[in-house]
């Protein structure tokens, strides 16, 4: 195990990171992707001045499928081996545990206490190819609708709309990922 921390002061780092322990390129699209639809997501934040950690958001997402290294069949087959493997070769490597855990709370929101930034790194993972998960989607709204003193009726409109805009374009995502694989 790496004693030394190791920090990423951008995604692109991460990505570095990502490709120094093996990451396939599209392993690197995938999450540049998912990336993508984080975006949008940091966007809404901003726009709504919700408080969160944006780069804890953006690594996370930037991290999240790092197990895929050791399962690369898990990038076009269902598996969630990738979880519990990626968040140990994270740590292995010196990644801060609480980041590396988003490899894990990614896919096992449901089962996990987990942060905001853990909950936005997994509906980034749903929406960025055109899917809604509306339990999660729930957890997000209430957390946030909390953090803004509104109703959560009112703020459920407003984002149920934004995840819909969102996920909208999931098919073209998902398009450009499959293109980059015929290159």
């Amino acid at each position: 195990m790496s004693s030394q921390v190791k920090t990423f002061q951008t995604v692109h780092d991460a990505y570095q990171f990502l490709q120094e322990l093996g990451a396939s390129s599209k392993l690197i699209l995938h999450i540049k992707l998912v990336g993508e639809a984080a975006e949008l997501l940091i966007s809404k934040l901003h726009e709504l001045d919700i408080h969160f950690d944006e780069s804890f958001f953006r690594l996370g997402v930037a991290l999240h499928d790092s197990g895929k290294i050791l399962h690369p069949q898990e990038l076009t087959a269902k598996g969630n081996n990738h979880e519990y493997d990626g968040e140990s070769l994270l740590i292995a490597n010196g990644v801060n545990p609480n980041l590396a855990r988003c490899c894990r709370s990614h896919g096992q929101w449901q089962t996990m206490e987990c942060s905001l930034e853990e909950l936005l790194v997994a509906l980034a993972d749903t929406v960025w190819k055109g899917k809604r998960n509306p339990q999660l989607e729930d957890l997000v709204i209430k957390r946030l609708a909390k953090q803004c003193n509104k109703d959560y009726w009112e703020f459920f409109v407003e984002m149920d709309s934004y995840f819909e805009t969102i996920a909208s374009d999931g098919d073209s995502r998902l398009l450009r990922s499959q293109v980059a694989e015929q290159v």
